[in-house]
């Protein structure tokens, strides 16, 4: 009886230091992930708050959360320009179309080269990563496309980055994953590889095809030097980006002349400014993304994960 009773007291003693260690291990947890919070969120709020300020106290600094003298002049300044609502529209185009085109082209080349049966999948797995570590260069590629007959061309923006080398290696391996069974069982019905690619690989990858997707249109969205490159003569096929680029710096060259006149007694406070202006493109630019992501963070998550365990 001494016995139990001792062995009692010993598994509450230890049960007791247990929890009070679990507790001070989450507490630990939730201060680091409110630091990491903090550290993440502040940059973008503060960005807002620029945007949101008046250009002229903008310059003087000292916004944090909030702005300091509330002004839309920021964005009248962006959205007044014509070639903007054209340009929206050709990106998200682009996105559109070059993520769908993307992904389904990067799936079937990483299926292909999935297959056992394929004598060359070896070889052209290692052809495909030589890319990722040597590239022609910016001369030979837009003598590329000229020869192509791609400039000046929507289709610029999505031949040429077809297939990514990355998004090959991770669908490939998330494939290699899936049960031979399921892929047995199509062929003995008498499916072919592409009515087996089509109707149960696609629908089993996509965790990981969200996931190239999200790569796929943050790339999209986010490119303007290609446009400054191939198409920067139509400016119907110029881009949000690339527009508030240059709408930068016409600010900049703005801000230069008013500061002159400023200087000389002739000038008013100026509306907008290169600090402010680049603030509201950060956040003009950054909001399509932000919708999206929430809609598809389920399957990032999962998609991340590919190769940490073995189906």
């Amino acid at each position: 009886m001494a016995n139990l009773a001792s062995v009692s007291k010993t598994r509450k003693f230890s049960s007791r230091n247990s929890s009070l260690g679990d507790k001070i291990f989450d507490i630990i947890i939730y201060v680091v992930l409110t630091l990491l919070m903090v550290v993440t969120l502040y940059p973008f709020i503060n960005t807002l708050a620029v945007s949101l300020n008046a250009a002229a106290d903008s310059m003087k600094g000292g916004i944090h959360l909030l702005p300091r003298q509330f002004s839309l002049e920021n964005y009248k300044f962006v959205f007044n320009e014509n070639t903007v609502y054209n340009a929206t529209l050709i990106s998200v185009l682009r996105s559109v179309i070059g993520t769908i085109v993307t992904v389904f082209a990067s799936a079937m080349v990483a299926y292909t080269i999935s297959r056992p049966e394929y004598v060359l999948r070896k070889f052209v797995t290692i052809a495909f990563i030589i890319t990722m570590y040597i590239n022609g260069g910016l001369i030979p590629n837009f003598l590329l496309i000229r020869d192509l007959g791609l400039l000046d061309t929507f289709a610029v923006y999505i031949l040429p980055g077809i297939i990514g080398v990355f998004n090959l290696i991770i669908i490939r391996s998330f494939i290699e994953q899936l049960p031979d069974s399921i892929l047995e069982s199509a062929r003995i019905d008498g499916a072919g590889d592409f009515r087996t690619f089509v109707n149960i690989v696609l629908p089993l990858c996509l965790p990981v095809l969200a996931t190239v997707a999200l790569f796929s249109t943050v790339s999209q969205w986010n490119s303007w030097f290609d446009v400054f490159l191939y198409n920067s003569s139509n400016e119907h096929l110029s881009t949000l980006q690339y527009e508030l680029q240059k709408i930068l710096q016409n600010s900049n060259t703005t801000s230069s002349a008013e500061s002159g006149f400023a200087n000389s007694g002739a000038g008013d406070s100026m509306k907008v400014s290169p600090l402010s202006i680049r603030a509201t493109m950060t956040i003009v630019a950054s909001v399509p993304m932000i919708i999206i992501y929430p809609f598809l963070q389920k399957y990032f998550v999962k998609g991340m994960t590919v190769g940490g365990v073995k189906g």
